[in-house]
């Protein structure tokens, strides 16, 4: 195991490459270059930039998250041959530069969905928090403006205000879209960039659908561990694998994250390991790492890692808003630093048991 920490790059994040490498077990950082857009061939140069920067700070660069992939790519256009092209351009670049990982998503429209960006713990925390009762009473086409506002000033991954903008005409172009449709997208996607990846190592990781179950009726394709075994299965390579993240598939209950990743043993390729804290069906709110402070099974969940070999990069995800820091919701540095310390004194007691 590898421990890292998600790094938006200089500009786009609260977080200095100085602070990370001062907390103990980081040797690497998750990053992006994060001006790009969905469809753009990446440029070397930032590429390179981004790498001296980590270099600099006694860091790598253990992977990227994300290269996005075109919505004209999950819809199946004509024009998606075009942006795959692009896509393996830049994985291309990516592989000369010596990294092998990319996480990345298929989900329509929105990466992710929450109803508040901030929810008001009892201690006075603040939390990303998911309500459908609340999320039903929410026009889309509105949603990024309300989203907004608590942004603190950052731009939200996967909520580019210049996508947001088309909301309306994206809602358009998925709604012949079904499961099926989407599946076989991504399939045609896999397939048609394995060569690069084989030629290079890259290790493709699909991050989990967030939550994992349909919002606003758009499909979800990788939100059970049915769903995770079809798509590896479609594409059995090994180049093909997962982004385990506990939070995505922890928000429906049902999942069994342990069960999951000893069901794809070898193709987990990446880790985000945090804690939620369900209230009712379709409720939940993030929590601390620790597992006393949400619903899972922290332990359990790095045991499963550890006793099936699991020895690629790790970080912490989604911290809450602690002390008075003011940051991008989610990515604040203290609660993520102590995510950090949480998840390597697990990983530290299985190794000496």
């Amino acid at each position: 195991m590898k421990m890292t920490f998600r790094w938006f790059g200089t500009g786009f994040d609260s977080v200095t490459l100085e602070q990370i490498r001062q907390i103990p077990g980081v040797k690497g950082v998750i990053t992006t270059v994060y001006d790009s857009k969905p469809g753009e061939t990446w440029q070397a140069e930032k590429v390179r930039a981004l790498k001296a920067d980590a270099e600099k700070n006694g860091l790598e660069i253990s992977g990227i998250e994300s290269v996005n992939i075109h919505d004209d790519i999950k819809v199946g256009l004509p024009s998606r041959d075009k942006y795959i092209e692009n896509y393996i351009k830049t994985l291309e670049i990516l592989g000369k530069e010596g990294i092998d990982l990319v996480c990345y998503n298929f989900m329509p429209v929105f990466d992710w969905t929450r109803s508040d960006l901030a929810k008001r713990r009892p201690d006075g925390a603040t939390v990303l928090s998911y309500n459908q009762e609340e999320i039903d009473k929410i026009n889309p086409d509105t949603m990024f403006a309300e989203m907004d506002k608590k942004s603190n000033g950052f731009v939200l991954p996967g909520w580019e205000p210049e996508r947001m903008a088309r909301i309306k005409e994206l809602f358009e172009m998925y709604k012949d879209v079904d499961e099926k449709k989407l599946f076989d997208n991504l399939a045609y996607f896999l397939k048609a960039i394995m060569p690069v990846c084989a030629k290079y190592d890259i290790k493709m990781a699909i991050h989990p659908d967030d939550p994992s179950w349909p919002v606003f009726g758009l499909p979800r394709i990788v939100r059970s561990k049915e769903s995770i075994l079809k798509m590896l299965s479609a594409v059995d390579d090994v180049h093909n694998g997962l982004t385990l993240c506990s939070g995505s598939l922890g928000s429906n209950p049902q999942n069994d994250i342990p069960d999951i990743i000893r069901s794809v043993k070898g193709r987990i390729h990446f880790a985000h390991v945090r804690n939620l804290k369900h209230h009712s069906p379709g409720k939940f709110e993030e929590a601390a790492h620790l597992s006393s402070d949400g619903s899972m099974d922290m332990y359990e969940i790095m045991k499963a890692l550890y006793d099936t070999g699991f020895d690629g990069p790790i970080r912490p995800d989604h911290g809450r808003a602690i002390w008075g820091e003011v940051s991008m919701p989610g990515y604040g540095l203290y609660d993520r630093a102590l995510g950090c310390a949480y998840l390597n004194g697990l990983w530290e007691a299985l190794s000496k048991r």
